[in-house]
């Protein structure tokens, strides 16, 4: 069984980044979701991520870095664009696809010849990648703390329930609380003459138009990045968008939308974001009782609604 840690103190940072560099794996929290990290550099303890998550090993990671100082290790080509983002969304949801540099192995791109990076906007996300920086690290490898396909975890508390069993006893999980944003990162692809959106999130085209102009359209061979399969973000419980609940079913909907009688209530968030921040534990919760269908009443609009929508067609689908 790892190690639980919820007194995330400078000491403890120190002797987490000591874990890293010793090849251990750590749950930690982000802004989005809990990432399991492990040393970006150290093929070994990479493919553990993918072991204990059942990942599928040409499914890229995405790099987290201190600062975006950090972004020149591990990227090279970097466009004027890419650098604007970053000055503009990091630390954030935001990660950006470029061309990866010699130091980003195969190990951690899928064999792709780019690399995501992201600064995370976290207190103990950046603590922590401080202090392995601090220990000769260049740069934490970390997808969700979740095994494939399966919803991400948001609180530490998930992250035991989900790989409890697959990891070791010298692992740790870092407890910093729920997370505040609660779907994963926008990823941006920065590899050619304008950006383009690869999977959207709370960084929304609108606020990267502010900045930049985004490419508007997009080739059959995209990059492959985190999360962007068809079937993902899935419960155990069949996920159904577009039908009115009936008694016995899990019901997730804007505190607006009334209650169908005998139907299960999971969460009523009030407004978009915090529809974002409540959606995976609202799923986790429905097979935490034992349901078999959750119906959700999607968010419309633009904004991080986008984002819902997106990981809920995912979880739709399944497994």
């Amino acid at each position: 069984m790892s190690q639980f840690l919820s007194n995330c103190t400078a000491d403890a940072m120190a002797s987490a980044a000591k874990h890293l560099i010793a090849g251990d794996l750590v749950a930690f929290p982000t802004e989005t979701v809990y990432g399991l990290g492990a040393d970006a550099s150290n093929s070994a303890a990479v493919a553990r991520i993918y072991s204990v998550k059942g990942r599928p090993s040409d499914h890229p990671l995405i790099v987290h870095i201190a600062s975006m100082e950090r972004m020149g290790d591990w990227a090279r080509e970097v466009p004027e664009y890419a650098i604007t983002l970053a000055r503009e969304f990091w630390p954030g949801p935001m990660t950006l696809v470029l061309k990866r540099s010699e130091l980003a192995g195969d190990f951690v791109t899928g064999g792709q010849d780019t690399v995501g990076v992201r600064v995370p906007n976290h207190v103990v996300a950046l603590a922590l990648l401080e202090a392995f920086e601090r220990s000769g690290g260049k740069g934490v490898a970390a997808p969700s703390a979740n095994r494939f396909g399966h919803v991400s975890p948001t609180t530490a508390i998930a992250v035991i329930e989900e790989l409890g069993d697959f990891l070791s006893k010298d692992d740790l999980v870092l407890d910093g609380g729920s997370c505040d944003v609660g779907v994963e990162s926008t990823i941006i692809n920065c590899t050619g003459a304008a950006p383009s959106v690869l999977r959207p999130g709370a960084i929304s085209v609108a606020m990267i138009e502010e900045c930049t102009v985004l490419k508007t359209t997009h080739s059959n061979n995209e990059i492959r990045v985190s999360g962007a399969l068809e079937n993902h973000y899935a419960p155990i419980a069949k996920v159904l968008l577009y039908e009115v609940p009936i008694a016995g079913q899990g019901f997730i909907a804007l505190a607006t939308i009334e209650t169908p009688e005998g139907v299960i209530r999971l969460a009523s968030p009030n407004n978009d974001g915090e529809f974002a921040r409540i959606l995976y534990s609202a799923l986790r919760d429905a097979d935490a009782r034992g349901l078999s269908e959750v119906v959700v009443e999607q968010p419309i609009g633009l904004g991080i609604a986008v984002a819902i929508r997106d990981r809920l067609a995912r979880a739709a689908n399944g497994r």
